[in-house]
């Protein structure tokens, strides 16, 4: 009875080393495969970012309303507005805080 069971529990273990070492072997390969994948997804990015920065320059830009008939054309002096940003004006509680004046003739305050 001894002899059989210490021959099941030795079959048990050498069934049990040969699935994990199964199960190791295809973990592995998961992960090569999902590290090619990762690989070819970020050349795809890096391909497609200098596609969508080319096809944002304003030379493909341009002939690409060509293409398409559009009528744009760069804008006159005349057609740009420009504007001056002012600075915010202080609250009506707020303190106001003026610049000294500088000195003339040597006179300091004045």
């Amino acid at each position: 009875m001894k002899v059989v069971l210490l021959c099941s529990m030795i079959c048990g273990a050498a069934i049990g080393y040969v699935w994990q070492k199964g199960q190791l072997d295809r973990l592995g390969r998961q992960i090569s495969e999902r590290e090619n994948r990762l690989r070819q997804l970020k050349n795809d990015n890096t391909r497609l970012v200098d596609q969508i920065d080319y096809l944002r320059s304003p030379v493909m830009l341009d002939r690409r309303s060509r293409e398409l008939n559009l009528g744009l054309a760069p804008a006159q002096p005349l057609q740009v507005v420009r504007l001056v940003d002012l600075p915010p004006a202080p609250a009506a509680g707020e303190a106001r805080q003026f610049a000294q004046r500088p000195a003339v003739g040597g006179m300091p305050g004045y």
